[in-house]
């Protein structure tokens, strides 16, 4: 028991030193100096190049843009706005994460006034993967955001669908994650990827503690108890 309590612990010490190494070959890919256009283009698959930063100019598909419901940021409730990105010289599109925007509070279909700029832009953003899926209740709405009469409020987006919905020649392997400060209505402000490191630390004390308390039990049951029974019978 006592090997097995320990090796469980030090094996979630290795998990956690794995991870820890991940967030910081995480952190250095942000550092990195931009993707140009073709750089970006040339990714197959982009995963290989995941949170490094990328600058592209092109028109934002403002008709198609979308909103996530349920999005947080700083703890407060909103939505994270999305909005297809054409990319200049080319005909490939790629989903832009613009940011955050708080919900209204008296009418969730109410929605915040967010800048699209129109005409060819340049934007700064980092590599990331498709949108995160929410717990669903019920059954979502399937019709596309430009639809006539469609609500652009979504709990969750599946990019294969929605390429097919819009009809554009979206990248649906990542998405982009647009990066510097607040503008247009938006926060950006993203939170940092959840790698679950504190847990593993977690686990490792609670497999040290229980390694503890066997060698505790040992002890005790095999010297400290057999010899307060001795000392009684001598006693008696």
């Amino acid at each position: 028991m006592l090997a097995a309590t320990v090796s469980l612990g030090r094996w979630q010490l290795s998990r956690a030193a794995q991870k820890e190494a991940l967030q910081a070959q995480i952190e250095a890919r942000k550092n990195l100096p931009p993707l140009t256009e073709g750089e970006f283009l040339a990714l197959d698959p982009a995963t290989e190049a995941m949170h490094r930063p990328v600058r592209l100019r092109g028109l934002w598909l403002a008709p198609h843009t979308i909103y996530l419901d349920n999005r947080q940021m700083h703890g407060v409730p909103g939505f994270y706005v999305l909005t297809p990105f054409a990319i200049e010289d080319s005909n490939r599109t790629v989903l832009i994460q613009r940011g955050w925007v708080q919900r209204n509070f008296t009418d969730r279909t109410q929605l915040a006034p967010v800048e699209t700029p129109s005409g060819l832009v340049e934007v700064t953003a980092r590599i990331a993967p498709p949108p995160a899926h929410l717990l669903a209740l019920g059954k979502e709405d399937a019709a596309p955001a430009a639809s006539p009469g469609s609500s652009p409020i979504r709990q969750n987006l599946d990019l294969d669908a929605y390429r097919t919905e819009t009809g554009l020649p979206l990248r649906t392997d990542v998405s982009l994650m647009q990066t510097g400060p607040a503008s247009e209505g938006l926060q950006r402000d993203w939170p940092v990827p959840a790698l679950g490191i504190e847990k593993h630390y977690g686990y490792a004390f609670q497999w040290f503690g229980l390694a503890a308390l066997v060698v505790i039990l040992y002890v005790w049951f095999q010297f400290i108890a057999p010899y307060r029974r001795a000392r009684r019978v001598r006693r008696g």
